[in-house]
C-alpha cells in the first residue's frame, strides 16, 4: 500500500497494521520514504491518536529498524533514566555518574533539543572535545570498563525514529503520547537494560501540561517496559516552572556539576536523588529508596560521583578541567545582562516555556532540523514563586551573544515573570509514582 493511502487512512481515524508500520518505519529509516509524507502523518498522528496496539507496532517497528546495544557480558544491573523534557533540566548529567559510583551500569542515552526544551546532549557538547556519537561498540566497552557513558542516539539505534525525532521537533508535533511513548522507548529498549526510571514532567513547560495526560503517557512507556522484561517506574516532577536557576548549555554543564560537588539548587538535588533511589531500587542495589538516597549521598560526599564524571569526560574527549573549573573552559556569552524587578510585590509565577523560547531565540536551541546550537547564551533565574521583591531587585541575568538578543530575552523574560501579591499555591517537586501496579501520590519532599 502507498504512504500516501496510509496517511488518509490515518487521517480519517484509521489504524494501520503491525506489518504496515514494520514497513513504513524499515522504509523511513533508509530514507526512501521522504520527511514530508512522515510529516503529514505524524500530524494526522497528532490529531486522530493511535490505539495501544498500533503504539506497541510503532515502538517495535522503530527498535527493528536498527541494531541494539549489547550489554550481556556486563554482570552489573543495567538501568537508565529519561525525560520527557523541561527547561532547566539538567538531571541527567549529575544522576548518571551518582548512580555508575553506586554499582549500577548506566549507558545513558539523550537527545537534543526538542521544541522549548533544551537537551542533554547540546549541553554535554558544550564541554570542549566532549564527543556523544560512540558507536555501539565503543559503548558497551565503555560502559564495561567505567560503568556510565552518557551518548545520543546512534547511527545504528532505531534509525527511523532518529529521523522522526528531528521531524517532530520542526513539525509542531512534539506533544503527541503515541509519537512520544514510542521514540522514547524504542530506543530505551534498544539499550538491553534491566531497569528503566522515567521522569514525566507536568506543568506549563512540559509537553504534557495536564495531570492526567501526563499519567497516561507515564502509564503508557511503562507497559511498553514490562512488556519486554524490563522494569520500568516513573515519577511525575514538577515543571510549572524552570528546574534550577541555569537554562541554558553550558550554563546547565556548571550547575551540574555543582551538583556533583554537593552543592546546586536544591530543586535539581531533590529530582535527582529521587530518581537516582529509584534507579538503584530498580537495579536491586538498595532494598527501599531510603537506603538508595544514602547511597547516593555517599557516593557524592566521597567525590566518587565527580570523579566518575570526569573519567567519562576524559573517556568520550571531553576536557576534565571542567570538572574544576567550569568557568575557565566553557564558553561564555560576550553580554551579560541583570534584569531587574519592574515593581514590588510577590513572584506568583516563572513561566517556563516563554523562557525556554527565548533561549532558542538567542540561538541556544533549533527552529529548524538544521540549526546549530550556541551553547554560552542563556538564562540564568534568581526568583521563584513565593518571594517577595522591591522594586530594582535582580530577578534575571540574561546571557546573549549581542545587544539585539539581549534586548529580546530581556522583554520575554519580563513576559514569563508575573508580580502580584499573596502567596500563591505551592506545587509538589515530585508528585506521583507510577508503577505497572498503580498510581501513588507522593507527600511533596520540596514545595518550590
Amino acid at each position: 500500500m502507498s504512504v500516501v493511502d496510509l496517511i488518509e487512512r490515518k487521517r480519517n481515524g484509521g489504524a494501520l497494521t503491525p506489518a504496515e508500520w514494520r514497513d513504513l518505519m524499515a522504509r523511513y529509516g533508509a530514507g526512501d520514504v521522504p520527511d514530508y509524507q512522515l510529516s503529514a502523518l505524524a500530524m494526522a498522528v497528532y490529531f486522530r491518536g493511535m490505539d495501544d496496539a498500533e503504539i506497541e507496532a510503532l515502538t517495535t517497528a522503530m527498535l527493528e529498524s536498527g541494531r541494539t546495544l549489547d550489554l550481556a557480558g556486563i554482570a552489573a544491573p543495567r538501568v537508565d533514566k529519561h525525560s520527557t523534557g523541561g527547561v532547566g533540566d539538567k538531571v541527567s548529567i549529575p544522576l548518571a555518574p551518582m548512580v555508575a559510583a553506586c554499582g549500577v551500569a548506566v549507558p545513558m542515552m539523550s537527545g537534543r533539543g526538542l521544541g522549548h526544551t533544551g537537551g542533554t546532549l547540546d549541553k554535554l557538547e558544550s564541554i570542549p572535545g566532549f564527543r556523544t556519537r560512540l558507536t555501539l561498540e565503543e559503548t558497551a566497552a565503555q560502559v564495561a570498563r567505567l560503568g556510565c557513558a552518557l551518548i545520543g542516539q546512534t547511527a545504528e539505534i532505531a534509525p527511523a525514529d532518529r529521523r522522526l525525532y528531528a521531524l517532530r521537533d520542526a513539525t509542531a508535533t512534539v506533544e503527541a503520547i503515541p509519537l512520544i511513548s514510542a521514540s522514547i522507548m524504542s530506543k530505551k529498549l534498544a539499550e538491553g537494560l534491566t531497569g528503566l526510571v522515567l521522569d514525566v514532567k507536568t506543568g506549563a513547560g512540559a509537553f504534557m501540561t495536564r495531570l492526567e495526560d501526563a499519567i497516561r503517557l507515564a502509564r503508557t512507556m511503562i507497559a511498553l517496559g514490562e512488556r519486554r522484561g524490563c522494569r520500568t517506574v516513573a515519577l511525575l516532577t514538577d515543571m510549572d516552572q524552570p528546574l534550577g536557576v541555569a537554562c541554558g548549555n553550558a550554563v546547565e554543564i556548571a550547575e551540574s556539576i555543582a551538583v556533583l560537588r554537593g552543592g546546586g539548587p536544591a530543586d535539581v538535588r531533590e529530582v535527582t536523588f529521587a530518581l537516582g533511589a529509584e534507579m538503584l531500587v530498580v537495579a536491586g542495589v538498595a532494598r527501599d529508596r531510603e537506603e538508595a538516597r544514602a547511597h547516593l549521598h555517599r557516593a557524592v560526599e566521597s567525590g566518587a560521583a565527580l570523579e566518575r564524571f570526569r573519567a567519562v569526560v576524559v573517556a568520550q574527549g571531553g576536557d576534565p578541567r571542567v570538572c574544576d573549573a567550569p568557568e575557565a573552559v566553557l564558553p561564555q556569552a560576550p553580554i551579560r545582562e541583570i534584569v531587574r524587578a519592574e515593581r514590588a510585590g510577590v513572584v506568583q509565577r516563572v513561566e517556563p516555556r516563554t523562557i525556554g523560547r527565548a533561549i532558542v531565540a538567542l540561538g541556544g536551541g533549533r527552529t529548524r532540523v538544521e540549526d546549530g546550537v550556541d551553547a554560552a547564551v542563556g538564562i540564568l533565574v534568581h526568583v521563584r514563586p513565593g518571594q517577595a521583591l522591591a522594586a530594582g531587585d535582580p530577578v534575571a541575568t540574561v546571557l546573549a551573544r549581542d545587544a539585539a538578543g539581549a534586548a529580546e530575552a530581556r522583554t520575554a523574560f519580563g513576559r514569563a515573570l508575573v508580580i502580584g501579591e499573596g502567596i500563591p499555591p505551592m506545587r509538589s517537586l515530585v508528585s506521583h509514582r507510577i508503577t505497572g501496579q498503580g498510581v501513588e501520590e507522593l507527600p511533596g519532599p520540596v514545595q518550590r
